[in-house]
């Protein structure tokens, strides 16, 4: 088998496993079902907990359901022959990043480079917010 073949049938190994392990999580997840707690018992201290530990898993499962999606548009890229390079530098992506994160569009120098832009822009935005608008985004 050919390097670039070996390489696209492990990357695809990489994607559908981590694939199969979230949607075999949300599957267990859905089978065991959460109850709804009662209005039975407890203070509004207990349902306070309650209420964010079920927000906690409710963007945990988000998360869960967005990481499958980024893996199928990974599997279409895979099969296009799009998967693995940069979509910024077209440069190959790392194994060890693809591991990792095998959804990844972009090489760590591209993606490096634009977190620093979205951060120097983020920076940009406070310093030109009014008093007003700065107070509401602490709130």
């Amino acid at each position: 088998m050919p390097h670039t073949a070996k390489r696209q049938a492990n990357l695809r190994l990489i994607l559908t496993t981590r694939q199969r392990e979230l949607q075999s999580e949300m599957d267990g997840r859905r089978r065991n079902g959460r109850t709804d707690r009662s209005n039975q018992g407890g203070d509004d201290l207990e349902h306070a907990e309650v209420d964010t530990q079920a927000d906690i898993a409710l963007a945990l499962v988000q998360m869960k359901i967005e990481t499958l999606t980024r893996i199928s548009a990974a599997l279409v890229r895979l099969d296009a022959g799009q998967y693995g390079a940069c979509s910024e530098c077209e440069c190959e992506i790392s194994e060890r990043r693809l591991q990792a994160l095998p959804f990844a569009v972009r090489c760590q120098t591209c993606e490096e480079h634009l977190e620093q832009q979205e951060a120097y822009a983020r920076t940009q935005t406070r310093r030109s917010a009014s008093p007003s608008v700065l107070a509401e985004m602490r709130s």
